[in-house]
């Protein structure tokens, strides 16, 4: 008998069943899946090989109907902004924006070209991922699974609707929401770093980024624990939980020599959902606090001996005519 085992990272062994499969039994509500499945070789490569069948149901159709207005608002807007060239808009598509209103307008509906789009445009693709969690959650009841990816997307809603609905409704202007687009985007998180005093300074940013970092180095060494025993079947987790000298016995045995502790098939989902679900947790709260509760966060940080005062690097200026000697 020999024994084949796959030792080269970059390969995988796809198995499919000859007919693709279809999933459980629907409830008697719901509408039929669309299509029924057909198999890609090179999807294998990276994760199941079947694609599809699908199901959206109205909550997914409207969904997606959503998120298309909304794209076509943002893109038709950039592609407008320079005088709809199709070589510009490809070569600057990184820099383009469709900026909210100005200070100016407070929380008033302004004309279309001075912020209205970027209104109707939140409007949709916030009403399309608020429908596409829901749809996300009805599905999970529907057959039977706990709701841990739907509150995990809430999360994630949740930092989205501060940044670009909650904290702006607090301060009163849209103006204080983020812009669509890449560059753009990324500008506003440093000018508002700046306005507020360094956002390093903020706890919960800290917290943030520190759950961030920490979701990567749990999910890189779960996946990377269950790829190194996949020769030993590790992605068949359920069926090896009572076996000894299987694949999950050794990766937990391999947590307990390098990391100190056992980490059960479950335990490790919850600590990297818990990891995951903070990040963006804290990073809403910390947006939330800036600018409504927090001014300036580096004198909070003083205030609160988080962070020192800046050192007095150059000597006191001193009025000469305070000096002994000085003119009378």
């Amino acid at each position: 008998m020999i024994n084949m085992e796959y030792q080269n990272i970059f390969t995988q062994v796809q198995v499919r069943p000859k007919q693709p499969e279809v999933g459980p039994d629907l409830p008697a509500q719901d509408d039929p899946r669309t299509g029924t499945g057909f198999f890609v070789y090179w999807y294998g490569k990276l994760g199941n090989a079947q694609i599809g069948p699908i199901y959206l149901g109205w909550l997914g159709i409207i969904s997606i109907v959503c998120f298309i207005v909304a794209f076509e608002i943002i893109g038709l807007n950039m592609w407008a902004s320079v005088g709809w060239d199709p070589i510009q808009f490809v070569r600057q598509l990184f820099w383009l924006a469709l900026e909210p209103p100005a200070a100016e307008y407070g929380l008033s509906i302004p004309p279309l070209n001075e912020g209205g789009w970027w209104l109707i445009a939140g409007f949709f693709l916030t009403t399309s991922i608020l429908l596409w969690w829901l749809r996300t959650y009805r599905r999970a009841r529907a057959l039977g699974l706990g709701t841990h990816v739907a509150w995990a997307f809430a999360s994630a809603i949740f930092l989205y609707l501060v940044l670009g609905f909650i904290r702006p409704v607090l301060m009163g202007s849209w103006s204080e929401a983020v812009p669509f687009g890449i560059f753009p985007h990324l500008d506003w998180t440093a000018a508002f770093s700046i306005r507020y005093g360094n956002l390093f300074y903020n706890p919960f940013h800290a917290l943030s980024i520190a759950f961030l970092y920490g979701s990567t180095l749990l999910f890189a060494m779960h996946g990377a624990t269950i790829l190194a025993v996949s020769r030993f079947g590790g992605e068949r987790e359920i069926e090896q939980i009572t076996d000894r000298g299987t694949a999950s016995e050794r990766a937990a045995l391999f947590w307990r020599w390098t990391m100190g502790f056992n980490a059960t098939t479950e335990s490790i989902h919850r600590w990297a959902w818990w990891f995951a679900v903070l990040t963006t947790l804290t990073g809403g709260i910390g947006i939330l606090l800036t600018g409504t509760v927090v001014d300036n966060w580096y004198l909070w940080a003083v205030k609160h001996q988080f962070a020192p005062m800046y050192p007095n690097v150059f000597p006191e200026t001193v009025d000469p005519a305070l000096l002994t000697g000085g003119m009378q």
